[in-house]
């Protein structure tokens, strides 16, 4: 393969995570390219109300991600803190060195998708910090800089003005594969 594969994701997502999950037991992960969206700021461009505000749904998506994980053979436990604002983790993701994002990247959905820690604590960030050897100071400082602030305001713009509505969605040749259950089909899509 020797085109990427846009993966666009936000921490909040359990299909994202789940997603994430078999990208990597597949030992695909570099041919994809992680894209940073706020998947509510999706949501309200597109008029959309998350199923974590409609109860049937919500019934449904925690079911749903228990039977998906167990299938594939994935750690999972629904988040106890479910929903939270992943604002200040998104931003971190876009401001952190390169080398740096893989690690992060994992600590985070590990951290809320598989170890049930609510990743908006200011303690449980700088556990995560500390894990990545990110230094805190110049972290929090980051994500208050008005330039990483737009930046996560226009990927979240240009996803939306793509027709991504969710996450995660997966963008290859100018295709659209939205949800976890579509990655096999992106993954085809780079081979054609």
């Amino acid at each position: 393969m020797n085109k990427l594969i846009d993966f666009y994701f936000d921490f909040i997502s359990p299909y994202s995570y789940l997603a994430h999950k078999k990208i990597v037991s597949l030992n695909q992960r570099n041919n994809f390219k992680y894209k940073a969206v706020l998947l509510g700021g999706l949501h309200k461009l597109g008029g959309i109300t998350a199923p974590a505000f409609n109860e049937r749904k919500m019934k449904n998506m925690k079911n749903d991600c228990n039977l998906i994980a167990k299938k594939n053979n994935i750690s999972f436990k629904w988040n106890d803190k479910f929903p939270i604002n992943t604002l200040n983790l998104m931003r971190g993701f876009i401001l952190i060195d390169k080398n740096k994002k893989d690690k992060f990247f994992d600590v985070c959905f590990d951290s809320y998708w598989k170890n049930n820690i609510d990743i908006s604590l200011e303690t449980n960030v700088k556990k995560i910090l500390l894990d990545c050897e990110i230094e805190q100071n110049s972290f929090n400082a980051g994500i208050k800089d008005q330039k990483i602030k737009d930046e996560l305001k226009k990927l979240t713009k240009d996803a939306f003005d793509k027709d991504i509505f969710g996450a995660p969605t997966f963008v290859v040749n100018n295709k659209i594969f939205w949800g976890q259950d579509r990655l096999d089909y992106a993954l085809e899509e780079i081979k054609s």
